[in-house]
């Protein structure tokens, strides 16, 4: 049993069955969010549980780990990453990291495919024509953490560009050339960055089958280090400061 979790937006995770790079794609038997802010730490075991259970496994029984890697919040981003380390070395279990906008890409095209038609959406993400994708998610400070994808006629999706953090209306021309746009970014900045669907977070599941792709392709996914981008908003002093005033 395979585990995803991301925490850099919304909280998700999931439990697949199936061999990452293996000749079947994943079966996603279970996937349990949290939309809401700054609970990450509350929720997060709590949802691992609830996966597991809905996907009739254990803890024990969980035989790998893919963790979101970011771009997001710092504290976010560090809960789920620490909570998919502690349970990969509690288990023995392999750990891999991916980039949370790739599965959210993912989501977006698998969105679209079942949009076109039963025959693509039966087909999976990976067998659609050639689009292009932009990833836009909240990165505050009235930044976007932004990236963009191709899926090639072979079914890959491969990113072009990213990730990156920028000012909306900096990267508005190049996100919107593409044919799909998603992400909590593109929900806050609409005149800019008009969404072509409500997805905003990344998807655990989505994160499993990614990770599963890249595998297959023999990329390397053993950095789990998380994407902060920028420093973080807290930092600390230089040097400390006199009560005297000198």
């Amino acid at each position: 049993m395979l585990l995803g979790i991301d925490t850099s937006g919304a909280v998700s995770v999931a439990a697949a069955r199936g061999t990452l790079g293996g000749p079947e794609p994943l079966e996603v038997l279970a996937v349990a969010g949290d939309d809401r802010a700054r609970h990450h730490d509350e929720v997060l075991l709590g949802l691992v549980d609830e996966v597991l259970a809905a996907a009739g496994a254990t803890r024990s029984e969980v035989t790998g780990v893919v963790a979101g890697r970011g771009p997001g919040p710092f504290t976010g981003l560090r809960v789920g990453l620490v909570v998919a380390r502690t349970i990969a070395a509690v288990l023995d279990v392999p750990l891999v990291g991916v980039c949370s906008l790739d599965a959210l890409a993912h989501e977006a095209l698998a969105e679209a495919d079942a949009a076109s038609g039963p025959a693509d959406a039966a087909a999976g993400p990976g067998a659609g024509a050639p689009l292009t994708v932009a990833v836009a998610l909240d990165a505050r400070r009235r930044e976007v953490y932004h990236a963009r994808y191709r899926r090639t006629e072979g079914g890959d999706l491969v990113r072009e560009h990213g990730p990156a953090v920028g000012a909306p209306a900096d990267v508005a021309a190049e996100l919107t050339a593409c044919d799909l746009l998603v992400g909590s970014g593109a929900a806050l900045y609409p005149e800019l960055l008009p969404a072509t669907s409500s997805l905003a977070h990344a998807g655990a599941g989505h994160l499993l089958q990614v990770a599963s792709q890249l595998v297959a392709r023999v990329e390397d996914l053993t950095d789990t280090a998380p994407l902060y981008l920028r420093e973080p908003d807290a930092a600390k002093p230089t040097a400390r400061k006199s009560a005297l005033g000198r």
